[in-house]
């Protein structure tokens, strides 16, 4: 009975103990302890729903991407109580003591995207001003004090001040490095103060390694000097440019192609071309179109195969690349600047400029059609000009598939005119070479398929005369139906008469003359012309004259040359009827003939053995 006292009574003490406890939670409607609700409170109300957006609720009034909303409660929500209402100088004086150096590049690199350079210059200049959580006064890094130099050169400071801010970073025991220098470098640029960046960049060379210039200093002062026509030191740093290594910017390369070409340095603009090109960063650059075709003008202009080879280069670049493009656009180099390119590779006897220039003319024309006839005249005098004879004939061989019926047929393939060039070549060591020629085709004419071609003869014909070679010249007339088996054209038999003619065998040429009309073969003008100059060697001014009037009958009309020759006979003939007629004549054809009063100076020397006493 006692123990069971005990237990009760230990059992009242631990239920006293339990409802004594206190909750787990603070909030008293968390309790679990039972309570009974007041009669006089109402009904709790349920609980809104969020703003409909379109119902126009100030918090979707407002631009959710403004970073300070215009709402004041929002705001003291978001910044500390009354910082709004500060000054901005306060404002940034406040915020300078919060921040660490990271926290500031991090700020600047935020207010680069903004452009707010002078926040950033103020901001700095409290910020150093300012103390660390250590209590030690903030020192900047070169990095930071690079965006405070950038902040300054984009307010507008003068290159002065800004090296007395780079002056100053000794004081922070900050060591100026490359970037720190090109801030005052572009400060220059802008204000033209060439002497003070030449200056400036020496002494960079000269500091070290930490400041050593780089591309961006050297295109920077590069450019500055070409703007101010400073030639020849813009081109002393391009040699410096890229003899360190560095890659030439596209603008400093247009510049200086630009000022080259205006200027006339198209050697130095050859020998900065050759230089980027055996550079892997700078062997891409290339100037654009229309400055190509200036290149190449001012390069043939000037006889500079090099670089009118550099020229055609860089245009084939463009085709190329234009071709691959999405969507391709077709570029296409004048016809006419072609020509131009393969006289100017016949004059300076450059065989790469010939084969370039006429491999980036097929690209041009795609195959859609031939070149024209002076094209292929460019390429022959080209290799004439470079006594490559076979693929000389190998060129007049194509053009006469391409052009052989065409209507003016007969003047293209002139050797008096069109093909001089090859009769000059053919003519250049005498027979020898005559002969070799003149064997090669014989080779070719039996060939499969053969190639037989009277215009050739007629060059070997014409070569033979010049050399005054009249039995090498009949012969190979004759050979023309007999061994190539192809009828003489006109053009055969003023070859011929013209051997005729420089010979003084004016009959044999009159007999020339008589023997193509026989054949019904049509005379031209030169076929007149050449029956002239016979007569006039043998001094025979009428019947030269004579000749000028069947010339005349015949629908053709005298040329300028042709009178001033039968003039000159008849004065020094003293033929002075003749020379009237002449005057006539040149009157009818409303031709100025001029005088000769050096020539009659010459004619009028009175030459002596004795010396005047």
């Amino acid at each position: 009975m006692a123990s069971q006292v005990v237990i009760l009574a230990r059992t009242k003490t631990l239920i006293r103990a339990l409802n004594s406890s206190k909750s787990i939670s603070t909030f008293t409607f968390l309790s679990q302890e039972p309570q009974l609700a007041e009669a006089s409170l109402p009904d709790p109300q349920p609980s809104p729903l969020p703003p409909n957006p379109a119902t126009g609720s100030p918090l979707y009034n407002e631009n959710w991407r403004n970073a300070a909303p215009n709402n004041p409660s929002l705001a003291q929500t978001l910044v500390p109580l009354g910082f709004l209402n500060q000054t901005p100088a306060s404002r940034l004086h406040a915020l300078s003591t919060t921040l660490d150096v990271q926290s500031m590049m991090n700020l600047f690199a935020d207010w680069m995207t903004q452009q707010r350079w002078p926040d950033m210059q103020q901001l700095f200049e409290h910020w150093i001003r300012s103390l660390d959580k250590n209590g030690k006064p903030n020192k900047p890094d070169v990095n930071l004090y690079n965006h405070y130099l950038r902040a300054n050169l984009m307010i507008g400071a003068r290159a002065a001040d800004l090296l007395d801010l780079v002056a100053q970073m000794e004081e922070f025991a900050i060591t100026p490095n490359t970037a720190s220098f090109n801030f005052v470098l572009k400060a220059m640029c802008r204000d033209r103060e060439t002497e003070a960046a030449e200056k400036l960049l020496e002494r960079m060379l000269e500091a070290g390694n930490e400041s050593l210039p780089d591309f961006e200093s050297y295109n920077l002062v590069v450019e500055m000097f070409f703007e101010t026509d400073q030639i020849d030191a813009a081109l002393k740093y391009i040699d410096m440019i890229l003899k360190s290594g560095y890659m030439l910017s596209i603008n400093i390369f247009h510049l200086c192609v630009r000022r080259c070409v205006n200027q006339g340095r198209l050697d130095t603009l050859v020998s900065v071309i050759e230089k980027c090109k055996t550079m892997d960063q700078n062997k891409a650059l290339i100037p654009s179109w229309p400055m190509c075709n200036d290149i190449a003008d001012a390069a043939m202009l000037a006889d500079n195969s090099k670089l009118a080879f550099y020229a055609l280069e860089f245009m084939a670049r463009w085709i190329g690349r234009c071709e691959t493009a999405r969507p391709p656009l077709m570029l296409s180099v004048e016809e006419g600047m072609v020509v131009s390119a393969l006289a100017t590779a016949g004059r300076t006897y450059n065989s790469t400029l010939l084969d370039a220039s006429w491999a980036i003319l097929r690209r041009s024309l795609r195959q859609k059609k031939d070149p024209n006839p002076e094209s292929y005249l460019g390429k022959i005098y080209a290799l004439a000009s470079l006594g490559n004879l076979q693929r000389a004939f190998s060129t007049m061989h194509e053009f006469e598939t391409a052009h052989g019926n065409s209507k003016e047929a007969e003047d293209l393939f002139s050797p008096f005119t069109s093909l001089y060039p090859l009769v000059v070549a053919c003519s250049k060591k005498g027979f020898e070479t005559l002969d070799s020629v003149y064997y090669q085709l014989e080779i070719l004419s039996r060939g499969d398929p053969p190639y037989k071609s009277v215009a050739a003869l007629n060059c070997i014909i014409l070569g033979c005369a010049n050399i005054w070679d009249l039995d090498r010249a009949y012969q190979t007339f004759d050979a023309i139906s007999s061994s190539f088996g192809l009828t003489p054209d006109i053009h055969s038999y003023n070859c011929l008469m013209c051997a005729f003619g420089r010979l003084k065998k004016t009959f044999e040429a009159s007999r020339v003359f008589e023997h193509l009309v026989s054949k019904g073969v049509k005379p031209n003008a030169m076929t007149y012309t050449l029956l002239v100059d016979a007569h006039l060697i043998n001094r025979d001014a009428k019947a030269a004259l004579s000749v000028i009037d069947e010339m005349i009958t015949a629908g053709f009309n005298p040329s300028k040359e042709t009178l001033k020759k039968v003039r000159r006979r008849c004065i020094r003939e003293m033929d002075y009827e003749s020379n009237d007629k002449v005057d006539s004549l040149a009157r009818k054809f409303k031709i100025r003939m001029g005088t000769e009063t050096r020539r009659d100076m010459m004619f009028n020397i009175q030459y002596a053995t004795e010396y005047p006493s």
